[in-house]
């Protein structure tokens, strides 16, 4: 039901422009955000991480594929799980299209589990994924940025989550951590988010915000409640 008030062309231009100076002030606000993320300071990376992929295993160096900035999105999937967790799936939907341009930008983006590989391999030929996914299944490299936490952890209420105590007992969380290696093959740790810090990454919600009904996810259980495996949504919908 529309509750909208009806009016005139000229009103709705007024209106419409009066918006426009705010949506200006966002995008200026967020330019400036952009900056004051990339002036960071970057945390060496150390630790020999091990990965294993389409091409057997491979270092967190190898991860990089020639370029020199590396984009790993935490993906939900757990090793006793049979299936992706269907929001990080949602997200992972939006990577492909993006991956061919980023590649222009020096700019690698992929996804990490802790599901065997054979499970990763089986489920991203189901959703017709072509970006590089890797298992980091028997790696810390999960537990490290709190993309997975034991369940010690969430026993003990000590497990992180976005630069907090976690709040919901879960092993798996998701997130997207960003990686430089310089030309002397050192990496560092530039930058990682969480939460709804990934959701600059679902350009379906773009889109969603300029539609007359929104999200539309007010009367739902959670805000997420209605997003499926893409091959899952009935045709009706």
């Amino acid at each position: 039901m529309n509750n909208n008030r009806i009016g005139s062309r000229a009103e709705w231009l007024e209106a419409r422009k009066q918006l426009l100076q705010k949506e200006k002030q966002l995008t200026r606000l967020r330019d400036e955000l952009s900056k004051e993320r990339r002036q960071l300071p970057w945390v060496r990376i150390d630790q020999p991480y091990v990965f294993e992929g389409p091409r057997g295993h491979r270092t967190l160096a190898d991860l990089f594929d020639g370029s020199s900035q590396l984009m790993i999105y935490h993906f939900m999937f757990g090793p006793e799980w049979q299936a992706g967790c269907p929001s990080c799936s949602f997200l992972a939907d939006h990577i492909d299209g993006a991956a061919i341009h980023l590649k222009q930008r020096d700019v690698k983006v992929m996804a990490v589990s802790r599901a065997p590989y054979a499970k990763i391999a089986a489920f991203k030929q189901r959703m017709g994924w072509q970006f590089d996914w890797a298992s980091s299944q028997g790696s810390p490299f999960n537990y490290d940025f709190q993309a997975s936490h034991t369940p010690q952890d969430i026993a003990n209420n000590t497990a992180h989550y976005n630069y907090e105590l976690l709040q919901y007992p879960a092993e798996e969380t998701h997130g997207i951590s960003v990686f430089y290696k310089d030309a002397a093959g050192e990496i560092f740790h530039t930058y990682s988010s969480y939460a709804r810090g990934c959701e600059m990454l679902v350009n379906t919600y773009n889109f969603l915000d300029i539609a007359p009904k929104g999200r539309d996810e007010g009367a739902l259980e959670f805000p997420m409640a209605w997003v499926r495996h893409h091959d899952r949504y009935e045709e009706s919908a």
